[in-house]
């Protein structure tokens, strides 16, 4: 029976690349063609370096393993690359990010959310709280000071951080929000980031509930 436990793993992963790929093709057609060409011209130095250099056969053994590294590579960050682009511009698309966020860090969907879907999402982690902010500039600043107030009610003692993820001027890129979060200095230490996220939650009593349909559909973004 122990032989048999393994293979629902397998399976499970290879599923998953499968609908990756899927969902890559949808936003780069030309992909598939992109990833063969690759293993082949990886292979063809490969052999050529066999050759010359001899034996041929131990070239085209190290060649098989440096082309699929290759062919990884390029296939995650285009899949990466696809993702962020069927999500971008959506309702609650910094919230499908966020959430993406390595273990360690406690995402908390639209804290706030106003008629014009202009949200804030919150992350706890080692910097402190920090408030991430879905609007325009123009908005984004009075809904973050807003929703710090809130916060610094509970945590007075905590640092509270304020990003503002969006395309205008002085806006961080939704491809760059989860990086700019995780290179964010650290404050407290990991028992400190329990107590916080308890008092969160102790506090919390009627969560703004999220407009209909804000989060993406079929659309995946690689963890890092």
């Amino acid at each position: 029976m122990s032989t048999d436990t393994p293979a629902p793993r397998r399976r499970g992963r290879i599923g998953q690349i499968i609908e990756t790929y899927r969902l890559t093709r949808r936003a780069d057609p030309a992909i598939g063609w992109i990833l063969l060409g690759l293993f082949v011209a990886v292979m063809a130095v490969f052999l050529v370096l066999g050759f010359l250099l001899g034996p041929w056969w131990f070239w085209i053994l190290l060649g098989i393993p440096s082309a699929l590294l290759v062919v990884t590579i390029v296939f995650g960050r285009r899949a990466e690359r696809a993702a962020y682009a069927q999500v971008e511009g959506q309702p609650g698309a910094v919230a499908a990010v966020l959430t993406t966020l390595r273990s360690g860090w406690f995402v908390t969907p639209a804290v706030a959310v106003t008629k014009n879907q202009d949200m804030v999402h919150r992350v706890v982690g080692r910097p402190g709280v920090i408030l991430v902010s879905e609007a325009p500039a123009s908005r984004a600043a009075n809904l973050l000071a807003t929703e710090r107030k809130k916060t610094a009610r509970y945590l007075p003692e905590t640092p509270i951080i304020e990003l503002q993820c969006g395309d205008d001027e002085g806006q961080i890129p939704l491809r760059k929000i989860n990086s700019k979060i995780m290179r964010q200095q650290r404050n407290l230490k990991p028992a400190q980031v329990t107590a916080i996220r308890r008092r969160l939650d102790a506090v919390a009593q009627n969560p703004v509930p999220l407009p209909k349909g804000p989060l993406p559909k079929n659309a995946r973004i690689p963890r890092g």
